[in-house]
């Protein structure tokens, strides 16, 4: 059973950086489909990045584009996502996602399509 642990949350200040971290355990990130996730106080979990099991495929929300870039090293087992030029708006729980898709290397941000959950990490963005 696949098990997923954030970590590198924080407070930051607006135009600052934070690189969170996703650790996978249980099983190999092999042909495993990865997102990333935020919710915010009194919103849905909203989908920002994620990446296809070969890394070739990534998409990404219009708000976070040009700014959070989302990598994997699968022999590692671990999954990036690096964000710069924070917002106050930025500010949320971020959570790690994965899903089997052996047969199709894709990647989506529909929330779903995500068998696999981290417990989240506090990303504040304030001064």
């Amino acid at each position: 059973q696949l098990q997923l642990v954030e970590s590198g949350g924080g407070l930051v200040q607006p135009g600052g950086s934070l690189r969170l971290s996703c650790a996978a355990s249980g099983s190999t990130l092999d042909f495993y489909v990865i997102g990333w996730f935020r919710q915010a106080p009194g919103k849905e979990r909203e989908g920002v990045s994620c990446i296809s099991y070969s890394g070739e495929k990534l998409m990404s929300a219009d708000s976070v584009k040009g700014r959070f870039t989302l990598s994997r090293d699968n022999a590692k087992n671990m999954v990036y996502l690096q964000m710069n030029s924070l917002k106050p708006e930025d500010t949320a729980v971020y959570y790690c996602a994965a899903e089997r898709s052996p047969m199709r290397d894709f990647c989506t941000l529909i929330r779903r399509h995500y068998d696999y959950w981290g417990q989240g990490t506090q990303v504040t963005v304030s001064s």
